[in-house]
């Protein structure tokens, strides 16, 4: 097995640029940080700076010095620069959402496996031993017939967010939805589809029902502009044998870093595919699409 760290390469500087991707990045003995681009260049050389790594004032210039890309940019700016990353045979970490629409996303998907790169979703919560362990017991116990999560904070009412336009428009359902009906799926399977939809606003609250293949359905309760603290991650099984529970609080960069470790192995191993991996990506796009698609027929109808 081939021990050189991987080149990787950083395109963003916001907050989660310089929170997690970039020192994650930088720390992990499995990769290097070569290379920081941002629409910005200003901010791209404070966030290469603080982590060791060349600051470029171009994408194709930061394709040409890596072998890989983490990204932390807006879902609408991620699809095409991915895809151009993605041509150049470059393997990828990629945000959630996946792109800013379904067919974007599709694209990004064909584009993947025709290149045969390795690709990696930001889905945090599936790399923490804790999230194993707990989906490990409700896969060996089995017998569920429903499931919940609440995830509620005061993410979106913090300072540090106010110029983050994406989350704002998008809210709770495209910031943390990704999140928790991927776990939802992962512990019931596969969701097949979005059984009704509310949204109640003071609180900008997401109330979503969801059908699983198999029988089982779920409720998810999404916001970021209540103010809970500590904020709630809170999910949990139920059905034939009682009732399981899991508390998803856990440290970001702990799971990114785990995160990185796989996506390592995936690149050493020329393997292409994984459960997080790009088709995830394009599964909780189609799912966010429901849910929007289900909400505007129902005020459309009055409802």
């Amino acid at each position: 097995m081939n021990d050189t760290p991987l080149r990787m390469g950083l395109v963003g500087a916001g907050p989660w640029a310089r929170k997690i991707h970039g020192p994650g990045v930088a720390a992990h003995p499995g990769t290097e940080l070569v290379s920081v681009w941002a629409r910005r260049p200003e901010a791209a050389a404070e966030v290469a700076e603080l982590t060791g790594a060349a600051p470029v004032t171009d994408f194709d210039e930061l394709l040409a010095t890596v072998d890989a890309v983490t990204f932390a940019v807006p879902p609408a700016v991620q699809a095409p620069l991915a895809l151009r990353a993605i041509e150049a045979g470059r393997h990828l970490v990629l945000e959630k959402p996946l792109a800013g629409t379904v067919e974007e996303a599709e694209q990004l998907v064909a584009a993947a496996q025709r290149a045969g790169v390795a690709t990696m979703m930001m889905l945090t919560f599936r790399h923490a031993t804790e999230t194993a362990d707990w989906l490990a017991d409700v896969h060996r116990t089995g017998g569920w017939y429903g499931g919940s999560a609440r995830w509620m904070s005061g993410t979106l009412l913090d300072i540090k967010y106010e110029t983050s336009r994406w989350r704002h428009e998008g809210g709770a359902l495209a910031d943390i939805g990704p999140h928790v009906f991927d776990l939802l799926d992962a512990a019931l399977g596969p969701i097949t589809g979005v059984l009704d939809v509310h949204f109640t606003d003071p609180g900008a609250v997401w109330h979503v029902l969801l059908s699983h293949e198999g029988g089982a359905t779920s409720s998810a309760t999404l916001t970021m502009h209540t103010p809970a603290d500590p904020q709630i991650t809170d999910f949990a099984v139920y059905g034939a044998h009682g009732y399981r529970r899991f508390d998803a609080t856990g440290d970001a960069g702990e799971r990114y870093a785990a995160l990185l470790g796989e996506f390592v192995r995936l690149v050493r191993d020329g393997a292409t595919t994984h459960p997080c991996d790009i088709r995830r990506g394009l599964h909780l796009q189609r799912l966010l699409r429901e849910v929007t698609e289900q909400l505007a027929a129902r005020q459309v109808a009055g409802g």
